[in-house]
């Protein structure tokens, strides 16, 4: 079980010190499954799903469910980890829960949402938390739930601790007790990914009229353009030298921090220094282009987590 004696570990190896390991579990293990470096497992049970995600998008439930559907909520972005347990029927969902919740408040985390059994929205918190399941979902008069987040200089990390027992099977795994345990740790979204020259560029805009360049980089409420960004200026440079006839618009986008105002000006001066770059670095005919900001009026991704914001942040090129 959760040792609760214990003291003077880091926050981030608090948990998985606190919780009983258990090599010889490893036998119930799902293949490829493990044990999360910040979360471990509850002593006696043994991992029957597992998968993880590098870079994904989740729904950290803040409330009860309203019908079903998340009520209050918060979306955050990052790697996922989905672990579910199974614990053999001697113990109850309680015991399980006030390990966990102790010991990730011994660890740091802070509680965002807890409830039990009707309190959660009864059925439907369930089915929000779990789509449809044999095994977890039904089990709505044992449920037990918490969510809980640790700031850490290297991202945020979530937890969703959801447990139930499985009264409302037949078969050897009636009342057992199934933990599912989801850690979410904020990361940035990898850039880079896909290689910005002159022939992608000018098939993105005969596609679609316009294309997102990413490798065009400024500081943080900075308008002058890293030299970083050379790269992709000279790929633009050379598209347009290439084609005499094309004349663009240069939109800079950001993301939703501060005020709307402060984030129009910003992006019209960003596309200016874009602008700017190109004519006088790259001998491109300002007639042929035209800068202008929207700032955060044109998202493509969510505006609530860090990856989001990042692929908001951007210069397009359109068509004119």
């Amino acid at each position: 079980m959760l040792n609760s004696r214990l003291r003077g570990i880091p926050a981030t190896a608090l948990l998985a010190s606190c919780l009983f390991s258990g090599a010889a579990l490893a036998a119930k293990d799902v293949k490829g499954s493990a044990d999360h470096p910040l979360v471990s497992r509850y002593e006696g049970a043994g991992i029957v799903r597992y998968s993880q995600e590098k870079f994904d998008e989740y729904t950290v439930l803040l409330g009860k469910a309203k019908g079903r559907e998340p009520g209050e909520h918060q979306v955050v972005e990052g790697r996922v980890t989905k672990i579910r347990y199974e614990i053999d029927k001697e113990r109850t969902t309680l015991e399980v829960f006030k390990n966990y919740e102790q010991a990730l408040s011994e660890a740091g985390f802070e509680t965002l949402f807890s409830c039990k059994n009707k309190e959660c929205g009864g059925r439907d918190f369930g089915l929000v938390v779990i789509p449809y399941d044999g095994v977890m979902s039904d089990n709505y008069n044992d449920q037990r739930f918490v969510a809980a987040k640790l700031t850490r200089p290297e991202g945020t990390a979530y937890v969703s601790l959801y447990v139930v027992k499985a009264y409302n099977i037949g078969g050897p795994k009636q009342n057992n007790v199934y933990v599912q345990l989801d850690i979410i740790e904020t990361t940035e979204m990898e850039t880079g990914m896909v290689t910005v020259d002159a022939e992608a560029i000018g098939k993105g805009i005969d596609a679609e009229g316009h294309i997102a360049i990413y490798g065009i980089y400024f500081d943080s409420g900075s308008d002058k353009v890293k030299l970083e960004s050379d790269e992709a200026l000279g790929e633009i440079a050379k598209l347009m030298k290439a084609r005499p006839d094309l004349n663009l618009l240069v939109v800079g986008h950001t993301d939703n921090q501060g005020k709307l105002d402060y984030n129009m000006d910003l992006s019209k001066r960003r596309a200016a220094s874009v602008v700017k770059a190109l004519t006088e670095a790259h001998g491109i005919d300002v007639a042929r282009l035209t800068p202008a900001g929207v700032g955060f009026l044109a998202p493509v991704a969510s505006n609530r987590g860090d990856g989001g914001r990042a692929q908001n942040r951007r210069v397009e090129l359109v068509e004119r």
